[in-house]
């Protein structure tokens, strides 16, 4: 039968789901609003769609390193308490969404969302997080993914700290995959994608500083300069001082290593190239903190 706007209306009413989802669970039902229902509820939706509004400010960041250490996905996968985050069930939703991860060539996380989900392809990724929440009684959200896949001439490294809350990722490029597979190379990953987690840097190096925060860096450097009573002509020359003070803080590349503050990690690498036998760059990172964007 022809399903009407009204009658997804009434099942949205019904059930708190949303309007695609009352739709389709109209025309699995064949327009029979108690069946919807029912299959609205089997599915977790509806539950899911009421819970959808409260806040998920607990959960966990699950990653994975795979193809010999040339991938690593992460997964933020957010609930509403501790106590759930710290549940079995809620492990396997994550365990089950990190496996997803790996399988996903996805760019971001609709696309992810989209997908059919790789242990269950008769539902998507979005519905199965939605029938989580039927599951383990609270809001559950998928917030944000990361993916790196560096070939046959990169590694990538991950860091998870233990509470689950925190981990990162980092993909480098060696002179070749030789290069790249040597237990040097592998630690290195390992421990820059630890620094990262530790200091939260905004970029590798100067390059991946957007201009425009450079520029506002200056002006307020300057105007601090103004009003220290400076001469004008050394105020640009204090400016871009520190400016470059700035980009030493919150750039990867010059600073200090976490385990030892003596080493940068640009000196680090440069070390750990050394005993690779080949060059070896940084070439990006993801740094993924629960509830924090």
């Amino acid at each position: 039968m022809a399903i009407t706007t009204k009658d997804v209306a009434e099942l949205r009413a019904r059930t708190g789901a949303g309007i695609g989802d009352c739709k389709k669970a109209l025309e699995e039902s064949n327009g029979d609003m108690t069946a919807a229902v029912e299959y609205l509820r089997k599915k977790g939706i509806a539950k899911a769609e009421k819970r959808a509004d409260r806040s998920t400010s607990e959960g966990i960041v699950g990653g994975e390193v795979f193809n010999s250490g040339s991938s690593a996905g992460l997964v933020e996968v957010a609930c509403e308490t501790d106590f759930v985050a710290r549940n079995e069930d809620f492990g396997k939703v994550v365990g089950t969404l990190v496996a997803h991860r790996v399988a996903s060539l996805a760019a971001d996380l609709e696309t992810m969302l989209a997908e059919p989900l790789s242990s269950n392809p008769a539902e998507t990724v979005a519905e199965f997080v939605k029938s989580a929440s039927a599951r383990t009684g609270e809001a559950v959200n998928l917030k944000r993914t990361a993916r790196f896949d560096a070939g046959a001439s990169g590694q990538v490294g991950m860091y998870r700290h233990h509470n689950g809350k925190l981990a990162a990722i980092v993909q480098i490029t060696a002179a070749s995959p030789e290069v790249a597979q040597h237990e040097a190379t592998k630690e290195l990953a390992k421990y820059i994608a630890e620094h990262v987690a530790a200091s939260a840097p905004v970029a590798v190096d100067r390059t991946g500083v957007p201009t425009e925060k450079l520029e506002s860096e200056k002006r307020i450097a300057e105007e601090q300069a103004r009003q220290a009573g400076k001469p004008d002509a050394m105020i640009e020359k204090i400016a871009t001082g520190k400016v470059e003070a700035y980009l030493k803080d919150v750039t990867l590349l010059p600073q200090p290593w976490v385990r030892d503050a003596g080493v940068t990690i640009q000196q680090l690498v440069a070390d750990y190239a050394k005993k690779a036998g080949g060059s070896i760059t940084v070439d990006r990172f993801a740094r993924i903190q629960l509830g924090a964007e």
